[in-house]
Parts: C-alpha cells; sequence; structure tokens
C-alpha cells in the first residue's frame, strides 16, 4: 500500500525541500503522511473548486504547486472561508503537499518546462544558488568479499565521475579486531585477538544518494559492524541548481513577435509587454515563473534583453525600462503548466516503483483569478 510519506520520498529526490528560497512553505500542508494513496489530483492552487473537484472524484491527496497554507492560520474558526476549506480537505481526508520554489529550482522542473514551452535553446539556470556536494565512503572488507561490495556500491549509484561509471579505488592492508561477549563475528572467534587481510575500498557520490548507498554497504558487506568513513569534500562537480532559465530563442524574432508567440504559447486572453524597443530583435530570453519581477538585475547579469515573468509591479516596470531591459509578462497562471508535466513525470515513477493501485489526475479547475474584457 502507497503512503503519502513513500510519493514525498520519491518527489523530494527530484526536487528536495533543501531547494526552497527561504521562507517559503513546501512540504507537507494537511493530513497524515501516513494516509495510503490511491488517487493524486494534480492543481496549480487549492481553492474551494478545486476541493470539490477531489470530493467528487474520490481523491485522497492533492499535490499542488502553490501552498494552500501560505499564511499561518490564526485561528480555526470556519466561518472564514479559508478555515472552511482546511477543515473540509481534513473531514474528506484529502492530504495535501506542496511543492513551490524547491520545484521551481528543481532541475526538469518548472522553470525548465516554461523555457520548453518557450522552445528557447540552450538553456542554463539564470540563478544558480545551490550544488550538490560530493560524499566519499571509505570501508574495509576481506579480500574475498571485496568485488562483491564495489559491485553493489556501484549498483547504488556509487563511483559515478563524469561519463564513468563503478569508479572505485583499493588499496590492501590487515584488519585487527577482538570480538567482544555477544558478538556473532564474521571471521574469528569471541574473546580472541584476530588480523584478517582486508582491502579498503574508497568510491564518491553525490550527496543525495547516501542514505542509498549506506544501505548498499550495510547490505553487501560481510561484517556485523563494518567500519567506514564517511567524509564531505570540497570537489566541485555535484549538480548545480537554481531559480529560473535563459537561453535564446528558436528562430529570429522582434521582442514584439516574441511577446506574440508567448500568448499563443500558453493559450493565453492576453499579457502585458514592457519595452521601448518591440522592434528589437530578441538575443537572449530569461524566463522565472510566478511573481519574479525582482529577480531582474540577475536577467541583466546574464545579457538577456527579454525577460519572462508574471505579477511586474509598476515601479519594477519603470526600473527595467531605465535599464533597457523589455519584460513579458504572461501572468502567474502559466504556472499551470505543472498538470500537463507533472502528471506524466508521476505516472512513470509509479510504474517503475509497482505502485499500480495509485492513479494521477490533473485538475480540470481554472483557478487564474483574471478575467481578460476586450
Amino acid at each position: 500500500m502507497v503512503k503519502v510519506k513513500d510519493f514525498i520520498q520519491k518527489f523530494e529526490q527530484f526536487a528536495p525541500r533543501y531547494l526552497a528560497e527561504p521562507g517559503d512553505p513546501t512540504g507537507m500542508q494537511l493530513g497524515s503522511i501516513e494516509q495510503p494513496v490511491h488517487r493524486v489530483l494534480v492543481t496549480l492552487d487549492v481553492r474551494p473548486e478545486v476541493v470539490e473537484e477531489a470530493i467528487a472524484q474520490k481523491v485522497d491527496f492533492i499535490f499542488a504547486h502553490h501552498p494552500v497554507v501560505f499564511h499561518p492560520a490564526k485561528n480555526l474558526v470556519t466561518d472564514d472561508p479559508q478555515n472552511a476549506m482546511y477543515a473540509k480537505l481534513l473531514s474528506h481526508q484529502i492530504a495535501v503537499y506542496a511543492a513551490h520554489t524547491n520545484l521551481d529550482n528543481a532541475n526538469g522542473g518548472m522553470n525548465d518546462w516554461l523555457a520548453q514551452q518557450l522552445r528557447l535553446q540552450h538553456v542554463q539556470i539564470l540563478r544558480p544558488s545551490y550544488q550538490r556536494k560530493i560524499k566519499k565512503l571509505a570501508t574495509y572488507v576481506p579480500e574475498a568479499n571485496a568485488a562483491a561490495l564495489r559491485q553493489a556500491l556501484a549498483a547504488a549509484g556509487a563511483g559515478q565521475l563524469g561519463d564513468y561509471s563503478a569508479a572505485s579505488f583499493s588499496h590492501p592492508g590487515t584488519g585487527r579486531f577482538t570480538p567482544a561477549a555477544g558478538a556473532h563475528p564474521f571471521i574469528g572467534q569471541v574473546g580472541q585477538a584476530e588480523a584478517v587481510a582486508e582491502v579498503k575500498v574508497e568510491v564518491v557520490f553525490s550527496e543525495e544518494l547516501t542514505d542509498k548507498v549506506l544501505a548498499a554497504l550495510l547490505a553487501a558487506h560481510p561484517y556485523e559492524e563494518p567500519a567506514y568513513d564517511l567524509l564531505t569534500l570540497d570537489n566541485t562537480g555535484g549538480e548545480q541548481f537554481g531559480l529560473g532559465r535563459i537561453g535564446e530563442p528558436e528562430r529570429t524574432m522582434t521582442i514584439r513577435q516574441f511577446a506574440e508567440f508567448t500568448n499563443q504559447a500558453f493559450g493565453l486572453q492576453g499579457l502585458r509587454l514592457i519595452t521601448h524597443h518591440p522592434d528589437e530583435l530578441v538575443k537572449r530570453v530569461a524566463v522565472i515563473g510566478g511573481d519574479g519581477g525582482k529577480f531582474y538585475p540577475y536577467v541583466l547579469q546574464q545579457q538577456a534583453n527579454v525577460f519572462v515573468t508574471g505579477d511586474v509591479y509598476y515601479h519594477t516596470a519603470h526600473d527595467m525600462l531605465a535599464a533597457n531591459l523589455s519584460a513579458i509578462d504572461p501572468g502567474h497562471h502559466v504556472e499551470s503548466i505543472v498538470k500537463a508535466k507533472a502528471v506524466p513525470l508521476f505516472q512513470q515513477w509509479a510504474q517503475a516503483a509497482g505502485w499500480n493501485d495509485v492513479t494521477f489526475h490533473a485538475s480540470k479547475i481554472n483557478t487564474d483569478p483574471f478575467t481578460f474584457i476586450h
């Protein structure tokens, strides 16, 4: 039986919570992580109409991009519509998890989806903020068991160096120990000093694999209590994460043409164009989903001349124009792309994990609060 915690564990391998921006209420929002999961609804926002949709579809878990509890509740009086929504979710045993800026910063997440929708080429991270650390494991194993241990560590992902896999280092030596009362030694006798021909095996791996690599070590090592060293290295080379993406347009377009293309790409009723030079050619495009206007200095540093983001404030728009930066504001709701992108991704995970009794569904509710009147 799949539980909420099983899904969270899998998802946070893809978008760890430590990637979230400071103060962002990412993670479990309502319900219990021990709750069984059968039907999952994927949505941008959790609003009353989405909750009604979830109840009608007998959903037991909602995955949302925007946190439903963005500001702490001051009370639980259900005369308040927000509190009433919380109560309805809890009374129908619908758990809610929100993946907000951790999904924005994840590789293959929200901002990559937006860049793909805009058909940007040669895409890079706009504002790098985190690089995964490299770990090094050293352990000591009898010579006869060294090959099997190396294979188990490699199968867990250790020893990946660029285009090389199963990389390791081994050095022979002598292990000495005396099993005490209560021990069940693989080699030697209780109370007798022992000297064993051993091999020191060293491997490196990315930090997110730590639990998996240690589990492989303990499962494959013949000793009852294997000795090992686990170090964090200063080496660079770990996977890099960050906010926003920057790339080049698929074809030559003016800024006005690119704005029209953006409007079509997201199926919008309209958008806001901020520019003094609509006929200038687009050179580099930066994109940040949601409310990203305050990050425009990073866009200037990366020498983009077009910035696509939502919720651009009046005075920020003036600052962009003064800096000779054009911006396209397609609105915050373009992040609803999460429904089209996350559902097939989750279905792939479920198939690989054997979660045969779990189904994923995209919300059909349009939660954009704005209507354009022409």
